[in-house]
C-alpha cells in the first residue's frame, strides 16, 4: 500500500517527474556552461597570442619594405613593392654569413658544455653523499644572485692577462659554467628513484656509468629544456660580445647588427629589420621543434618523489 503525505500529496521520490525533469536539465546547462566557458578562453589565448606576435609579423614585413615605407605615416602594413633583394644584399654587402657562422659557433659549443657540466655537478649534488654537500650547493646556488656587473672588470683583465680577450674562446670559458644548469638538472634527478642508483652500484658501475647510462637516457625532458635555454641567452647575448670581440670577423649577429646601424648615419632600417629577422629565424625554429621537451622538462624539474 503507498504511503501518502498528510492533504493526499504523493512524496517526492527519485522517479518523480519534477525530479527527473530537472536532473538532465542541470547536467545540460552545468555542460553548457563549460564549453562557452572553454570557447571564450579559447578566443582570449587566441587574441592574446595574435597580440604577441604583432611585432614579430611587422619585423618581417618591414623587412620587406622599402626605405620609406617602414615609419611611413598613416602605418602600412604591407609594402606597396615587396623587396626580397634585400636578403641577398645583406648577405653580399655585410660580413653576415661570418657573423652567423661565429654565433651558431659560440652558441653550440657553450650549451655543449653547460649541458655535460651542469649535469655532472647536478648528479652529484643529487645523488652522491659527501660531508657539506647541501651548504656547498647554496653557496654555488647564491652565485646566480651575483650579477655580472660587479665582477666582469677583473674577470676582463684575468683573461687579458691569459691572451683570451678578441677570441670567441674567451666567451666559451666565460659561459661553459651555469649555477643555473646546476639547480634545474639537480631538481630533476631528485625526481629519478634512487632505487635505480642503489642496483647500478650493486652490480658494479661507477659513478661515471651511472650519470652517463642511466640518469642522461632518463633526463632527456631536462637537458633539452637546459639546452634550449643555454642556446637562446648565448644567441641573444651582446654585452659578452661587446666587451671581448673587437675584430670585425670575430663578431656574433647582435654585434654586427647594432654596428651596422651606428656606421650609417642615414641607416636603412629595412635592412636592419631583413639582418633581425635572419637572426631570428634560427632561434625560433629551434624552440618549435624542441618546445615539446622544453615545457615537459621545466614542467618536471620542480617534482620531488
Amino acid at each position: 500500500m503507498a504511503v501518502t503525505q498528510l492533504g493526499g500529496t504523493p512524496p517526492v521520490t527519485s522517479e518523480s517527474p519534477l525530479v527527473g525533469d530537472r536532473g538532465p536539465r542541470a547536467d545540460r546547462d552545468s555542460r553548457g556552461f563549460a564549453r562557452a566557458r572553454r570557447i571564450i578562453a579559447s578566443i582570449l589565448l587566441i587574441a592574446f597570442a595574435l597580440a604577441l606576435l604583432i611585432p614579430f609579423f611587422w619585423m618581417v614585413v618591414s623587412s620587406l619594405k622599402g626605405p620609406n615605407e617602414v615609419f611611413s605615416i598613416p602605418v602600412r602594413w604591407l609594402p606597396d613593392t615587396w623587396h626580397w633583394e634585400h636578403y641577398v644584399e645583406l648577405w653580399t654587402d655585410t660580413g653576415m654569413g661570418t657573423w652567423l657562422r661565429n654565433t651558431i659557433i659560440l652558441s653550440t659549443v657553450v650549451t655543449f658544455l653547460q649541458v655535460l657540466t651542469g649535469s655532472f655537478a647536478a648528479y652529484g649534488f643529487a645523488k652522491v653523499r659527501f660531508p657539506g654537500r647541501d651548504v656547498l650547493f647554496l653557496v654555488y646556488l647564491g652565485t646566480i644572485a651575483v650579477p655580472w656587473q660587479s665582477y666582469m672588470i677583473p674577470q676582463y683583465i684575468m683573461l687579458a692577462q691569459a691572451h683570451l680577450t678578441n677570441t670567441l674562446l674567451a666567451l666559451v670559458v666565460l659561459q661553459a659554467f651555469g649555477a643555473f644548469g646546476v639547480f634545474l638538472m639537480k631538481q630533476f634527478f631528485e625526481t629519478i628513484p634512487e632505487e635505480l642508483s642503489e642496483a647500478a652500484r650493486l652490480d658494479g658501475l661507477s659513478e661515471y656509468s651511472i650519470w652517463a647510462r642511466i640518469m642522461l637516457p632518463l633526463s632527456v625532458p631536462a637537458l633539452a629544456a637546459l639546452a634550449l635555454l643555454t642556446f637562446v641567452n648565448t644567441w641573444n647575448d651582446y654585452l659578452g660580445p661587446l666587451l671581448y670581440l673587437r675584430s670585425r670577423e670575430n663578431w656574433t649577429v647582435q654585434l654586427g647588427l647594432k654596428n651596422f646601424v651606428a656606421n650609417n648615419i642615414t641607416a636603412d632600417y629595412s635592412m636592419l629589420f631583413t639582418g633581425l629577422t635572419i637572426s631570428v629565424i634560427p632561434i625560433a625554429v629551434i624552440f618549435m621543434l624542441g618546445q615539446r621537451f622544453f615545457i615537459e622538462g621545466i614542467a618536471t624539474s620542480g617534482l620531488k618523489g
